[in-house]
């Protein structure tokens, strides 16, 4: 969609970008704070996700819950919240001829939330059913377990469960306090946004009823380590084995370098035709494969992972060192990074023609680090990716030799070890 962007910085601290598309029907709000679970005692883990939910409650002008939600989607809009380890970022979409309302709203909530006792009780059993929900995710247990032994910041779903009652509303309000503060935030508006709307966003965001802080708060610092043998997590319930591969580079890409990853990623595992995911189909081995990419103020990660059976994994594990054994020796066909540069271009225009599309495209980098990455550059820079830089990022990711490869299923130790020192190869 064509669109431009403008980067606003308030008295108040707060920052973000206004996406004017003059031809979109709807609007698309973000909010992102600084305000994940690296910030509280381990042991009260729970709580900015529980503050998540609470703070889209009960408010200083609509007294409950199920009154505010009514009031929000009454016109086909849509809210939403999400906590991750670093960020809280609050989401809402509308039709335009609601914006102003839909915005007032969302403001109303993330200024004045009441933090009722009862509904944070109400959410305390909805997170409950959450986390129980996600712990019967298998590759995701698998994922927590790893990033664990690796040195994250990560709590599996199960400890998450144990930690919940731990949270009182004491523990909520000073959490909101403390992180919800105009210069914490990072926002991102887009829609049809005309000189009169931007005039009205500006004032109403500049007039945010929170402290000013003392800016955008800092990630934490995490080191991702090597661990000495394979992380195994026993489950005699399953049949087929669940695996995940990750290597760490150091330091973090630049953009230029980011979507060189994402072609070699692409190239490898993302299609039917891929070198890994491909082949394998082609034999039979493997029904599907999830990966993709990690970015950290510290580090960059890629990963690859399925689900295996045990007659097949080594075959397919045999591909896997095969595939990117050939890439960090060179062993790419030039008609290969052209088809694979088609294959992004061609996605990433098809992303591109929603407002959220648009949005998504800002999002990660602005919040993350504050960068604009222009749009037409990603084009440019799928164009430009040439065998040496391939070569380059791929080498980036193993040549500091920090990797884990973790599996669940069925007690075989031999079996596991067997195929950790198999992949163990592409490091030495």
């Amino acid at each position: 969609m064509k669109h431009t962007v403008k980067e606003i910085t308030l008295k108040n601290g707060a920052k973000g970008l206004f996406i004017n598309i003059p031809d979109a029907t709807i609007f698309n709000f973000n909010f992102n704070f600084r305000a994940g679970e690296y910030l509280v005692d381990p042991n009260k883990w729970e709580v900015p996700h529980l503050m998540e939910h609470v703070l889209l409650g009960a408010n200083q002008k609509i007294p409950n819950a199920h009154d505010f939600h009514a009031e929000i989607e009454k016109n086909g809009a849509y809210s939403n919240a999400s906590t991750s380890v670093y960020e809280i970022e609050y989401e809402a979409e509308c039709a335009d001829f609601e914006w102003q309302r839909i915005f007032d709203l969302l403001i109303l909530s993330i200024t004045k939330p009441l933090f009722l006792e009862e509904e944070l009780r109400t959410e305390i059993g909805n997170v409950r059913e959450e986390l129980s929900s996600r712990s019967n995710n298998l590759s995701r247990k698998l994922s927590q377990m790893i990033s664990k032994k690796v040195g994250l910041l990560v709590k599996t779903d199960q400890e998450r469960l144990k930690l919940i009652n731990n949270i009182s509303l004491d523990d909520i309000k000073k959490h909101f306090i403390k992180t919800h503060q105009t210069s914490n935030l990072r926002f991102i508006i887009a829609g049809n946004i005309t000189p009169k709307k931007e005039d009205i966003l500006k004032t109403q965001l500049s007039k945010m009823d929170l402290a000013r802080g003392n800016g955008r708060l800092p990630l934490p610092k995490e080191i991702p380590k090597k661990p000495d043998s394979p992380v195994i997590v026993n489950n005699r319930s399953i049949d087929n084995i669940y695996f995940y591969i990750d290597t760490f580079r150091k330091t973090q890409l630049k953009s230029s370098e980011l979507v060189t990853l994402e072609l070699i990623n692409t190239y490898l595992t993302e299609t039917l035709y891929s070198k890994i995911l491909g082949t394998a189909r082609e034999k039979g081995l493997i029904y599907s494969m999830s990966s993709g990419i990690g970015i950290n103020q510290y580090f960059t990660n890629w990963f690859l992972g399925a689900q295996c059976s045990r007659d097949n994994i080594a075959a397919l594990f045999e591909i896997i060192v095969s595939e990117i054994s050939k890439l960090k020796n060179g062993d790419i066909k030039d008609s290969d990074i052209t088809a694979t540069k088609q294959y992004l271009r061609g996605r990433f225009q098809r992303s591109a023609q929603t407002v959220s599309g648009v949005v998504s495209f800002y999002s990660p980098k602005y919040f993350f680090n504050g960068e604009i990455y222009e749009f037409k550059k990603r084009t440019q820079n799928i164009q430009l990716i040439t065998k040496d830089e391939i070569l380059e990022v791929v080498n980036s990711l193993i040549n500091d030799k920090i990797w884990s490869v973790g599996f669940l299923g069925k007690t075989d130790k031999e079996l596991y070890h067997k195929l950790y020192d198999q992949i163990a190869v592409l490091w030495v």
